[in-house]
């Protein structure tokens, strides 16, 4: 039996007369189908001025019609300091033992040595220092000590930009992980889990919470605005991938591109096929070689492969302008997992209380490597891609960072923090920036806000903007 499917939404056949007529292609058109709802990449044909928003609008004035989009990513448990940061500051920094993965990206990057998040030591309440860097990392404030229902502490960077410019886009903020975590219980010495497994917080008393599988973020993407179970189901069982789904529609729309955005089309089409087809090979791995217990379905076994699928996810988000705000935690704060892919069979946590030992040491190092190889995976990523006159890194902000400067010591100052990205040419990347100690994180938060359209002129304990990543 044959079955049509390109059931292409009144709205979506106007777009698509009025981009003959115009010759221009709005940014939210969808490719739609059976439940499934394909965004565009940026297209050359999209680049006209068009009225989305205060943060568009500063774009657009600046001479860019491409929207700036904001990334943070999170790893626990602090790093080795002496093998993370450059020994000598400004542009002819060389990156150290840890970082040596993101050299290929230096151009592209700031690191930075001096932050501190004041509100995640303990200030008269005791242990928890883990659970107090995740919940006061992306907040500036420090969270009520409880193990209960009544947690509190502060609206988190990501989720005040998505509450100004969410609405521009049809996912306002994503919000993914590796590690499955829990809302409740206590995490962390009288600390619920909220606070060890969560950095977004939508407000102060509403964590929110991450999703670790690889096939519910790609179904979110491209699942259609409704989501239909039942949809989905029905897809499914004729076994047509998402764009098996459009492919009449996308034809169509072939036919009214230049040379240069069918072949952009081509290869982002290219991309979410071999995503989609990761995804199912996961999957089907998984059920191959299925132990007593259940296994996740859709979370690939190999750490590795899952990290870097969810990174593949967060690019396409962005490169499809789906969402502009997006937190990833690469594990819980706290974490024990085991890092058997780079021959660490001992549990993370346990190794960065280390007492000085050089063994744990070693084995520390070699956590804080993977993480590199696998941040510079995402970069490399987002540079791949080209977007008007320059690349996708070029229009993103991606903050990589821990809320712990040295495990050992949980000390919350010199907190390992990078900026990657040039905000569409509002930041010099390059260099490395050694400041003073105690130098607000949130200082920084109020400089990327303003890049994104969404300034304020205060957040935690800011004490001005962060004009060190200044042009």
């Amino acid at each position: 039996m044959t079955q049509r499917f390109n059931h292409i939404t009144a709205t979506q056949r106007a777009t698509i007369r009025t981009f003959s007529a115009t010759g221009s292609l709005s940014r939210r058109t969808l490719l739609k189908g059976l439940g499934a709802a394909v965004a565009l990449p940026v297209l050359d044909s999209m680049l006209a001025t068009h009225s989305l928003g205060v943060a568009a609008e500063k774009a657009a004035a600046a001479g860019k019609d491409i929207p700036i989009r904001l990334a943070f990513v999170s790893q626990p448990n602090g790093v080795i300091p002496s093998a993370w940061f450059p020994k000598t500051p400004g542009a002819d920094f060389e990156l150290v033992e840890s970082l040596e993965a993101l050299a290929p990206l230096k151009s592209d990057l700031i690191v930075i040595s001096g932050l501190a998040q004041d509100n995640g030591r303990a200030k008269g309440d005791g242990p928890g220092d883990h659970a107090r860097s995740a919940a006061s990392l992306l907040t500036g404030a420090h969270p009520r000590k409880t193990a209960g229902a009544n947690i509190k502490v502060g609206m988190s960077a990501d989720q005040w930009v998505a509450s100004k410019i969410g609405h521009l886009t049809r996912i306002p903020s994503l919000e993914v992980g590796i590690e499955p975590g829990r809302s409740s219980g206590n995490c962390d010495s009288g600390y619920s889990c909220a606070y060890s497994n969560t950095i977004s917080w939508k407000s102060e008393s509403t964590p929110m919470a991450k999703e670790i599988n690889p096939r519910l973020v790609f179904e979110r993407l491209f699942g259609g605005e409704e989501n239909n179970p039942e949809a989905r189901a029905k897809r499914a069982a004729y076994r047509k991938s998402v764009l098996d789904v459009v492919a009449g529609d996308a034809a169509k729309l072939k036919e009214k591109l230049g040379q240069t955005d069918r072949q952009k089309l081509d290869e982002y089409f290219t991309s979410v096929r071999e995503i989609e087809t990761r995804i199912e090979q996961a999957e089907t791995q998984a059920k191959n070689n299925r132990p007593d217990f259940e296994i996740p379905k859709g979370i690939p076994k190999d750490g590795r492969e899952h990290l870097r699928l969810m990174y593949d996810l967060m690019t396409v988000a962005f490169r499809t302008d789906s969402t502009r705000v997006i937190t990833c935690m690469t594990a819980n704060e706290g974490s024990n997992k085991t890092y058997p892919l780079v021959g660490v069979n001992e549990g993370h946590h346990e190794l960065s209380h280390h007492r000085n030992e050089a063994d744990k040491i070693e084995k520390l190092k070699k956590i804080d490597k993977f993480q590199m190889e696998q941040f510079a995976y995402f970069l490399q990523q987002l540079k791949s891609v080209k977007e008007g006159e320059g690349t996708l890194l070029d229009h993103c902000l991606v903050m990589f960072g821990n809320g712990l400067g040295d495990g050992n010591a949980h000390s919350h100052h010199n907190l390992p923090i990078i900026l990657a990205g040039r905000g569409s040419g509002s930041v010099k990347p390059g260099r490395y920036l050694k400041l003073e100690n105690e130098t607000p994180l949130n200082d920084l938060f109020l400089s990327l806000f303003d890049r994104m359209g969404a300034p304020t002129d205060s957040f935690g304990d800011s004490k001005g903007r962060f004009k060190e990543i200044d042009v």
